[in-house]
């Protein structure tokens, strides 16, 4: 599983999601992608601390990637990092390679875009990949995107070549709440993810994490009225998109190919 902080972040969601699962597994470091080679230091600069002895210390945006066994026995890699600025296909070799020497079956990434939707109903997810057999076994659907593309795209790209199946999931997150962590959409990951993966966690941290999270949002809004006006509009639409079922399903109900569409303009930047 690999998550990149940043533009395909949206509230800090897919890497939240990737860190939660590495740590109820009780995940360990297996291996470090150092940041020297691949990232403009300019932009993305490294972070000094001073301990509680004085003494300081640089963390630079490696990649690392954690390892642990799950409940059913099986292995689980998480990989965080940042977007890379340079070299994007020696950097995905050597992801791929790392995914080889560790015995990876699946490589799943995590995103999360900002989107017109509604922090009231339940978050979206959009699951891809581009083998037939993994999309009938996951139920997943495949994409069709051409334009533009970030590390992810790459990435995929390069485990195909490398014969590896990998499959993309993501997450819709709020526009008027951009700057927020949201705990809601890495919920939805997780549970999207774990059912992907076959893996049983409860998550009653994140479901108290995201009833803050919806009330806090509640009272800004409420606190607005263009804002409550527009996310209004945002629910009535997105009830009228849900075939009059009295709630929106954050996978099964959704049409697979409008989700699809969604991260595909996110990411032509339309």
């Amino acid at each position: 599983m690999a998550a990149f902080e940043g533009w395909n972040d949206a509230g800090d969601a897919a890497s939240s999601a990737a860190r939660w699962l590495a740590d109820r597994h009780g995940a360990e470091l297996v291996a470090t992608i150092e940041a020297e080679d691949f990232f403009d230091f300019t932009t993305t600069r490294p972070i000094v601390a001073v301990d509680h002895e004085g003494h300081r210390s640089i963390t630079w945006p490696d990649t690392e990637l954690w390892s642990a066994t799950t409940a059913s026995g099986t292995d689980l890699i998480v990989m965080v990092g940042h977007e890379p600025h340079l070299r994007w296909r020696t950097y995905c070799r050597a992801v791929t390679e790392a995914a080889d020497a560790l015995g990876c079956s699946l490589v799943l990434t995590l995103g999360a875009l900002l989107s017109d939707v509604p922090h009231t109903r339940p978050t979206s997810v959009t699951g891809t990949a581009d083998d037939p057999d993994l999309n009938d076994r996951l139920d997943l659907a495949k994409s069709a995107y051409e334009g533009p593309t970030g590390i992810v795209g790459v990435l995929h790209a390069a485990c195909r070549d490398r014969g590896i199946p990998s499959a993309s999931l993501w997450a819709a997150v709020p526009t008027y709440v951009s700057g927020a962590p949201s705990p809601k959409a890495t919920l939805a990951l997780v549970e999207r993810a774990t059912t992907v993966l076959g893996l049983s966690l409860p998550t009653t941290d994140l479901q108290i994490a995201t009833a803050a999270y919806e009330r806090q949002i509640d009272e800004l809004v409420a606190a607005d009225e263009d804002t409550a006006a527009y996310v209004a509009g945002l629910e009535e639409a997105a009830d009228d998109e849900s075939d009059d079922e009295d709630e929106l399903d954050s996978f099964a109900d959704t049409d697979p190919a409008d989700l699809v569409e969604e991260v595909e303009r996110f990411l032509r930047g339309d």
